[in-house]
């Protein structure tokens, strides 16, 4: 009786201490749309920190960033050395996690990068803490946030693979200019006006005019006709559930939405499931709210899903041409929950694991 009692002191002494502990945390690419909204979340959510450096390029280095009623200022990534630094939470794009994850990482730091960069490595973990916060018992210093249309519809997935199993999905995407940056935010303002004023238009970010216009385009088309984005998700939700069964069809499109990113799934089931069950099943899951008879409006938005943590769903309905079908329609931030929210729950998950060293 003593011994147990002794066991369950030192259970608990570990578990204050832990949530006792306080972290030296960077974030790279500070300045740009999720670098600037990781920061927010971090004070907004009181993660545990130690001390805050945000980094960016040189260009935008010295820049002032206002969050949660601090102002900090930005230093120049080129200058860092990260050996004061637990954990990194990178937002600088492809060729900044190239050039700074291994030097972070070989510092003693915990890099948890959004950029495309790391995802498919074999030895990278690549989290939804919502579906496989597991994996990163494994991580070996990097881990990578997957692609925002990836994240959100995995977290939908993920209760009905549980609950059924899934066969196939067939996914379309309606994502917004956000996804690109604020040179698209502006680039559709931009066009926005000079359609309604009669003006020239003109397009920089897209290969087309994107104000009034849908484009069925996002990032490069590879021999088989399919872009980058799509083949994103394909191969990312397999990872993620490391189920290499499950097949999936992806159509992603650019739409004229400053930000929020909407999708229509298909999802086909190895079992039969109704749509009240998987109501019960969705309204009951993390990280999910589901958009039914209270709201104005029996399906979600982006501006429903502005600012806001969730996934919603909607729409939810048996698929009439298929017995093991369901049709569901879902939105996200995808500037919060489709990458900087995604990147601070799986910090958090590694300090609830204890797997940051201090």
């Amino acid at each position: 009786m003593i011994d147990e009692l002794f066991i369950k002191i030192i259970i608990l002494s570990d578990l204050v201490l832990q949530m006792m502990k306080k972290f030296n945390v960077c974030v790279l690419g500070a300045t740009g749309l999720v670098g600037s909204e990781m920061v927010k979340i971090l004070l907004d959510r009181n993660f545990p920190i130690e001390s805050l450096t945000l980094l960016a390029s040189k260009r935008t280095a010295g820049s002032i960033v206002s969050a949660a009623g601090r102002t900090m200022e930005v230093k120049d990534a080129d200058e860092a050395t990260f050996e004061d630094i637990d954990i990194a939470l990178f937002a600088g794009g492809e060729l900044a996690s190239e050039i700074y994850a291994e030097r972070a990482n070989r510092a003693g730091c915990v890099v948890i990068d959004n950029s495309s960069f790391f995802r498919m490595r074999p030895n990278v973990p690549l989290v939804v803490p919502e579906v496989n916060e597991g994996d990163l018992e494994r991580h070996k210093g990097i881990i990578a946030n997957p692609n925002c249309s990836t994240i959100q519809m995995a977290v939908v997935l993920k209760p009905i693979y549980d609950a059924v199993g899934i066969k196939r999905v067939v996914v379309s995407t309606y994502q917004s200019v956000s996804g690109t940056g604020r040179a698209a935010i502006d680039e559709l303002k931009r066009q926005s006006f000079d359609v309604l004023s009669g003006n020239e238009v003109k397009s920089e970010c897209y290969p087309c005019q994107i104000a009034f216009n849908l484009i069925p385009q996002i990032g490069s088309f590879d021999s088989s006709g399919y872009s980058s984005e799509e083949m994103k998700m394909i191969f990312e939700t397999k990872k993620i559930f490391s189920d290499d069964s499950i097949k999936v069809a992806a159509t992603t499109v650019r739409v004229p939405v400053e930000r929020g990113h909407c999708e229509s799934l298909n999802i086909e089931t190895v079992k039969k499931i109704s749509k009240i069950d998987a109501e019960r099943l969705l309204a009951s899951a993390d990280g999910i709210s589901l958009c039914g008879c209270s709201n104005q409006y029996p399906y979600p938005t982006p501006l429903t899903c502005a600012n806001k943590d969730d996934v919603f769903v909607g729409r939810i309905r048996e698929d009439l041409s298929c017995p093991n079908a369901l049709e569901l329609w879902i939105s996200a931030d995808n500037i919060r929950k489709g990458a900087a929210l995604n990147a601070v729950q799986i910090a958090e998950a590694l300090i609830k694991r204890d797997l940051v060293r201090v």
